[in-house]
């Protein structure tokens, strides 16, 4: 994931730079705690693979509250890989999880500038919302009719 991480594209949108294999070892052990120790957090994190290579390509992820029923969520994919629909296809196999998992809201941040993001957002079932928190449009899944995870609507 190091290699995966490296690009310095990756972050300008989010900031940040890319991790060392160090602080990439400690980002996955604290992320396989599953959660802060007084249990108001669930984090769930999933490695993106090209199966036909055995690659990575990035990861999705879920932070989970209100004992699960809220989920926010992101995705990050290697820049090369960017644009062949790896992100919407992740992120909506999340979104599906998630609500067979019972989670009732489930959200995303992503800059007013950013497109692809806003595509793959879209893609997943969520519809921009009007509130903005830190710079970030927040998108929630949509409620009525609408595209769902798996191109068919969703019933809220």
């Amino acid at each position: 994931m190091v290699e995966v991480l490296a690009d310095p594209a990756l972050y300008h949108f989010t900031g940040g730079e890319p991790p060392t294999f160090a602080g990439l070892r400690r980002r996955f052990e604290a992320q396989v705690a599953g959660g802060p120790p007084d249990g108001s957090e669930r984090w769930h994190t999933w490695i993106v693979r090209v199966a036909a290579r055995d690659r990575a390509i990035g990861f999705v992820q879920a932070t989970v509250t209100d004992r699960g029923r809220r989920a926010d969520i992101a995705w990050v994919i290697d820049v090369p890989w960017q644009g062949r629909g790896y992100a919407t296809e992740a992120a909506g196999a999340l979104v599906a999880w998630l609500l067979e998992a019972g989670t009732e809201d489930i959200t995303a941040h992503v800059r007013a500038d950013h497109a692809a993001s806003a595509r793959v957002a879209r893609g997943a079932g969520l519809v921009a919302t009007d509130v903005f928190e830190e710079g970030e449009r927040v998108w929630r899944l949509g409620s009525g009719p609408g595209p769902g995870p798996d191109g068919q609507g969703i019933e809220g």
